[in-house]
């Protein structure tokens, strides 16, 4: 398998984050992912008690409506002022979280989700206790340190209500997971300069654009897989093999081999927890068949030597 360029990157992901001093969260499922996000007492952020719902819920709805009226006005005043470029506000997804620009400056045209991310200065909830097992791969310091981050939730709908009101909001990592992508090595001098270089985000990068690719072929029937769980796999790969030795660069046909069989494990047993919340399963049942039809799909080109990496050349 060779590889020397992964695609330009044209999508982009921008958290918008609003700090809050603190907020009762109340869980709206099992999963523990999801939740009502209600005032303990009187807020010193005033601002947002015009965005409460009728049972004193704060309405990612009414937040992300507010924010889609200001991006509008803005835009219309960026593309009076800028020449040549085009700048549109995407039709809103039910249930996202983020508001879509696409900007186009012929020949280039890219997207940019801008996430609406709150920031509150409180412990991590409970069903975050048991994740983030990087004690083998990053060290228990590590560990300790990351989960004294701030806690961070995306207006996100949850699908599984019954009765959609668009009052709850998902926990986001993000910035966690920048930090431990930046920061991989189970040693500290990994793929710095003058220290070795490791195999771990080219495997991801390749991972990455192989689903990519066939979700571009095939987007009906893999609408149900995205990159978070090829992301979510790779740290699960992080910790089943913690040690930079299991990463060599001049390995990286054996390091993506191990990193994609555990993928396909977790595609054929429909198990994939959360890395920071282990009781949520990101894939289930309900997922079956995009995940049986990726499975196929990927044993192909894996049993042909990966043709859709030769595209790339």
């Amino acid at each position: 398998m060779q590889c020397a360029h992964i695609t330009e990157p044209n999508e982009f992901d921008i958290m918008l984050v609003m700090p809050v001093a603190r907020l009762q969260l109340d869980e709206s499922d099992d999963t523990g992912a999801f939740y009502y996000l209600t005032f303990k007492r009187n807020p010193k952020e005033k601002y947002l008690l015009k965005f409460l719902d009728e049972d004193g819920k704060l309405s990612a709805f009414k937040m992300l409506e507010a924010l889609r009226g200001i991006i509008k006005r803005e835009v219309k005043n960026i593309t009076r002022n800028i020449e040549n470029v085009e700048v549109t506000v995407k039709r809103r997804k039910s249930g996202s979280p983020a508001i879509t620009l696409q900007i186009k400056k012929p020949p280039a045209e890219i997207s940019v989700d801008i996430i609406l991310t709150l920031k509150l200065q409180q412990s991590w909830p409970p069903s975050t206790q048991n994740g983030l097992k990087v004690e083998q791969w990053l060290g228990r310091k590590v560990r300790q340190k990351l989960r004294y981050e701030s806690v961070y939730l995306v207006a996100k709908q949850n699908k599984k209500e019954k009765v959609l009101r668009g009052n709850t909001w998902r926990l986001s990592f993000s910035h966690i997971e920048k930090t431990m992508l930046n920061n991989h090595g189970s040693s500290k001098t990994c793929c710095e300069s003058g220290g070795p270089k490791c195999s771990r985000k080219s495997c991801l990068k390749l991972l990455k654009y192989l689903v990519e690719q066939l979700k571009m072929k095939h987007p009906k029937e893999l609408d149900k897989i995205c990159s978070y769980h090829v992301k979510t796999a790779f740290f699960h790969s992080c910790v089943v093999w913690p040690n930079d030795t299991d990463w060599t660069w001049g390995d990286l046909d054996h390091c993506f081999q191990n990193y994609l069989e555990y993928f396909l494990g977790c595609l054929e047993k429909y198990q994939l927890p959360h890395f920071f919340i282990p009781q949520y399963n990101l894939l289930s049942l309900e997922d079956k068949a995009s995940c049986d039809f990726l499975s196929r799909q990927i044993n192909q080109q894996w049993n042909n030597r990966f043709p859709i990496f030769q595209e790339m050349s």
